[in-house]
């Protein structure tokens, strides 16, 4: 309802967003510069958590591979439609490639969702916090906490296996009591899968520099929004910043539009006006804002998904190459006439 609503707001806004226009042939250059470099120090968080969490299941990752992976899923994510399953796919096969089983690798994706959802929903009670008594009107303050209160017990039951597989036993436990299913066989896989998840090392240090990592990333991205106020001139509605920060990142998960695009302007237009924001201030800023993040953002992730590509064939053929070495080497040769 929020993105429809949004959808709707700007719709009938184009005589504001026409003048906007006109505001950013004013930008200040430095603040650009500044929202341009932490939206990409945001895509460095996003890279260095899923490097984290490959790290607690036995997997290496170089920092330049983390920071390609996170520009090639994000523009895959913005581009496409449904783009966020399509980025799902093509960072697991990214672990995969990098020495992660299939369960590791599934662990790590869902490890990823959970310690973003946990910290966004962070951010997202911190500007409840500092806009209490507007937000309570929105009815916002009881949807935050609830988010949070299931993101914490998410992360808990991802990251912490022992808690997730006693009540996986449980619960499969009672249900064949109950109901007969599931059978001793699906009982065994589930076994199995959890014995193999028994090489995941997430310790309360790695689990904190992971979630550190995680709010990292969306910090740094608020921090270019606020950045773009300042590009355009206009004061930061500190006060309201983070909650509608919070309610726009959600809205880019609502499968209208790839990317958020056009929601994510309306939602957080829409949310600083009914804070107070002055509209003529607030319409240019979001738009830059979107132009760092989104516009400007899609060709250097594309370009970083090529390069990964590029990469990767090399790996693959030196790795072939190496195959073949092998395969006519003398000691291949002699073990080959012996047998």
């Amino acid at each position: 309802m929020l993105g429809v609503a949004a959808l709707y707001e700007l719709n009938g806004k184009r005589g504001e967003l026409t003048g906007a226009s006109a505001e950013l042939a004013h930008l200040r250059i430095f603040w650009l510069f500044v929202a341009i470099v932490v939206e990409l120090i945001s895509y460095v968080a996003w890279g260095q958590l899923q490097r984290q969490l490959l790290a607690a299941g036995g997997t290496g990752m170089t920092f330049p591979s983390a920071f390609g992976l996170s520009l090639g899923a994000g523009a895959i994510a913005n581009s496409l439609p449904g783009g966020t399953a399509f980025a799902a796919l093509y960072s697991f096969r990214f672990y995969r490639r990098s020495g992660a089983d299939a369960t590791v690798a599934g662990w790590v994706l869902l490890a990823t969702l959970v310690c973003s959802s946990l910290t966004l929903c962070i951010l997202a009670a911190v500007g409840v916090a500092l806009a209490f008594g507007q937000s309570s009107n929105f009815g916002l303050v009881g949807s935050i906490l609830t988010s949070l209160v299931l993101a914490v017990l998410a992360d808990a039951l991802v990251l912490q296996r022992g808690w997730l597989h006693r009540l996986t036993v449980t619960t499969v436990r009672g249900s064949r009591r109950l109901v007969g299913h599931p059978t001793i066989e699906s009982q065994m896989r589930l076994e199995a899968l959890f014995a193999r998840l028994g090489v995941v090392r997430m310790t309360w240090l790695s689990f904190v520099v992971a979630v550190l990592w995680a709010f990292s990333l969306w910090a740094f991205d608020c921090a270019a929004l606020a950045a773009s106020f300042q590009a355009v001139g206009a004061e930061v509605p500190w006060r309201g910043l983070l909650l509608t920060y919070g309610a726009s990142q959600l809205a880019v998960n609502l499968p209208i539009t790839p990317g958020g695009l056009g929601v994510v302007e309306g939602t957080i237009t829409i949310a600083l006006v009914a804070f107070g924001g002055a509209e003529r201030s607030i319409v240019p800023a979001v738009l830059c804002y979107r132009i760092v993040s989104f516009w400007g953002f899609l060709p250097v992730g594309w370009t970083g998904w090529a390069a990964m590509g590029v990469r990767s064939r090399r790996q693959d053929r030196a790795a072939l190459a190496e195959l073949a070495t092998l395969a006519d080497s003398p000691a291949t040769q002699s073990t080959r006439t012996s047998s």
